[in-house]
């Protein structure tokens, strides 16, 4: 009987451990995740987190690796890689090249499947934009405004993306709930401003090999008032010419930027987000492609003044 009675309070003991320990894990739990939850002592510091990027470059300490404060990635300089939007406008780039390779391949001229009719209608979408602005002889112009079109497209497209889901899935890959990640690389100056110099460098290309050294100087420095007036037209056209990228770079970057921020603004309601999302998620539908669209005709029509004689 003794030995039943000590058996059974070892018993009661050990059920009682387990809940004890039971209680003690779920309490940890609780607080780890009421920690995390409170990462972000204000909605200042949410927005700001959100409008980091994973940085790459040179540490205070000489080696090279991944900033883990804001500080960091401002110490690094001009040198700095922001990895996370190179990495997905480069796959976003790879995707639609892989798409478009992959459709032209298995085109058939009897009856096209959905994929190939979507493609279609792009590319006569695309090539009846061209043929409209673009008066010169250059075979290159209707794949270069397709590819712009489209690859800005898809980068702009990841705006609409929960703003948290990309950035936290990252988090929990790398176990570093601290991680910068930013999704939309048209966000980035950076991407916008290599897109805008890539086109400029074109347009400087072709105003040479078309009208000659000279020739594209001369509507510089001789237009519109002749050269007696030499000073002011470069006073007129110099600044004219150039603030041609920097209107690209920034026109494209502060409409999707202004967009992703009221996004995270609107994360911070928590439940009542839904409200505001949704119809500002509908009017980004509108502004995607619009700013896709508006950068390719752009580059169309500086492309046909570099074909231009004036």
């Amino acid at each position: 009987m003794a030995e039943a009675a000590q058996a059974a309070e070892a018993a009661e003991a050990s059920a009682a451990g387990e809940a004890a320990l039971t209680t003690v894990t779920e309490a940890g739990e609780h607080v780890a995740d009421h920690a995390e939850a409170a990462q972000y002592a204000t909605g200042g510091e949410y927005i700001g987190h959100h409008l980091g990027f994973l940085t790459y470059g040179k540490l205070p300490d000489g080696h090279w690796g991944f900033a883990h404060t804001e500080e960091e990635a401002a110490d690094m300089g001009f040198w700095s890689v922001h990895v996370d939007t190179m990495a997905i406008s480069v796959i976003l780039g790879l995707f639609f090249l892989g798409l478009f390779l992959s459709v032209s391949r298995k085109v058939t001229s009897g009856v096209p499947g959905g994929l190939q009719n979507f493609v279609e209608l792009l590319v006569e979408f695309v090539q009846s934009n061209v043929n409209t602005t673009f008066h010169g002889k250059n075979d290159f112009i209707a794949p270069l405004a397709l590819t712009i079109f489209c690859w800005i497209f898809l980068m702009n497209l990841l705006d609409l993306v929960p703003v948290d889901l990309i950035p936290l899935a990252v988090q929990a890959a790398a176990q570093d709930p601290h991680i910068f990640f930013k999704a939309v690389p048209t966000t980035d100056v950076n991407i916008t401003a290599g897109l805008s110099i890539s086109v400029f460098l074109l347009i400087l290309y072709y105003s040479v090999k078309v009208k000659g050294l000279g020739g594209f100087l001369g509507e510089l420095a001789f237009q519109p008032f002749g050269k007696w007036a030499l000073p002011l037209n470069l006073v007129m056209e110099l600044p004219a010419f150039l603030a041609k990228p920097v209107s690209l770079a920034l026109r494209l970057f502060g409409n999707l930027f202004a967009g992703e921020v009221i996004f995270l603004i609107i994360a911070l309601l928590g439940y009542w987000q839904a409200f505001l999302h949704v119809p500002w998620a509908i009017f980004h539908l509108l502004v995607i492609p619009l700013q896709a669209y508006l950068f390719m005709m752009l580059t169309i029509v500086y492309l046909n003044q570099a074909h231009q004689h004036h």
